[in-house]
């Protein structure tokens, strides 16, 4: 009973949290999409998805099912990312019929090995190459690309929609990939203010840091943490009519 209060009180915290940063920025009217199931969703904005969309999808888990509605519904074209040895073997076993490409690497801000922090709980999947309280101190070496490398290596210039759930590291990543000059319609972020230290001035800051860059919030899921982004420029019709 007392373990159970203590997870409702620590909800609302977050909750609360949550609520601070999106205040200051009022999401636009338009339309959205919920897409994949209640733990590994986002919102998207539909109107502009087709079987030519390119979809970045940075963390994957054990959960591709934001990848594969967006597959389902729009043909879209997913590429996947995880260094995670555990997320690697579920894949190989779960691996979409097309439209699905994975490679067995992560984000960073450079190219090369990197140490990565493996979760406590043995029946979790998502690591990082951030600290926290969730992951064990113990590390291992695994395959890292800059934003940069990855774009070059797979030849595009543009880019739909860039989702990330990467258990913190979306902090030091984000700057590289805003700096890139790739074209970029869409992003969709899980940020893990909860887990990190003074997570919730990094939450701030990356939000301004959006906004700064032409990005308009435009949804949020219930938990607040989950939060899609939107070049205004791509959005088909006046955000004040939605």
């Amino acid at each position: 009973m007392i373990k159970k209060l203590k997870r409702k009180i620590r909800d609302i915290c977050y909750l609360l949290i949550g609520r601070s940063f999106i205040i200051p920025f009022k999401p636009l009217k338009i339309s959205k999409l919920w897409i994949g199931n209640k733990y590994g969703g986002f919102y998207v904005y539909p109107d502009i998805l087709n079987k030519e969309s390119i979809v970045y999808s940075f963390g994957t888990g054990e959960d591709i099912s934001f990848d594969v509605e967006l597959i389902e519904r729009y043909g879209c074209n997913i590429f996947a990312f995880d260094p995670t040895p555990k997320s690697i073997r579920w894949i190989q076993t779960n691996m979409p019929a097309s439209n699905f490409h994975f490679y067995d690497y992560g984000i960073s801000t450079k190219s090369g090995y990197e140490l990565f922090h493996l979760p406590k709980n043995p029946e979790h999947v998502s690591g990082s190459t951030i600290g926290h309280s969730n992951l064990n101190i113990d590390t291992i070496e695994v395959p890292m690309k800059s934003f940069k490398d990855i774009i070059q290596t797979l030849n595009h210039i543009s880019i739909d929609i860039l989702k990330m759930d990467i258990e913190g590291s979306e902090y030091n990543v984000l700057p590289d990939i805003l700096d890139s000059g790739i074209e970029i319609k869409q992003i969709c972020i899980e940020f893990h203010h909860r887990m990190i230290k003074q997570g919730g001035r990094l939450t701030q800051n990356a939000i301004t840091l959006l906004k700064n860059k032409g990005f308009e919030l435009f949804a949020c899921s219930d938990t607040l943490e989950e939060l899609s982004f939107i070049h205004p420029k791509y959005i088909e019709f006046n955000p004040s009519q939605g």
